[in-house]
């Protein structure tokens, strides 16, 4: 019978770093103040880029649990995260439409809990990032 050879996996980490996105930040007051989303608490969403991740994603949106919530003493927060690798190299539309699709994970009550990508009834994930794309583009093309 012959062995299966070990496979050694590196224990060296690529360096991952975060650091806070004051730009997103600008963007994102500005998409949510054009598009009227007055159910997103603003002041209680906060934003990151990351480097040396090896996700595929554009961007990624943190909720914080109830139960942490209530474990911390804390509001409801949100974290919108975006990956350098991926998000910078979009234009500077997509990279709206991008933070417009993490925003649409907020729920409207705010609870710290995330909206998941279903598709399955009306008014799903899918609808409210149409909607705020459809509105989105009809504000800028009267600018």
């Amino acid at each position: 019978m012959k062995r299966l050879k070990k496979v050694r996996r590196s224990t060296k980490r690529a360096n991952f770093e975060w650091e806070p996105a004051e730009d997103i930040k600008a963007r994102t007051l500005k998409l949510v103040t054009q598009l009227e989303m007055d159910s997103v608490l603003f002041e209680r969403v906060f934003f990151f880029r990351s480097y040396g991740s090896k996700a595929r994603a554009y961007a990624r949106t943190w909720g914080l649990p109830r139960l942490w919530q209530h474990a911390l003493g804390v509001e409801p927060a949100y974290i919108i995260e975006v990956l350098s690798r991926y998000f910078d190299k979009l234009s500077p539309e997509e990279q709206d439409k991008v933070i417009l699709h993490e925003l649409s994970h907020i729920p409207k009550n705010f609870s710290g809990a995330l909206v998941p990508h279903t598709h399955r009834r009306k008014g799903s994930f899918k609808d409210k990032l149409d909607t705020l794309i459809e509105k989105y583009f009809d504000n800028n093309d009267n600018l």
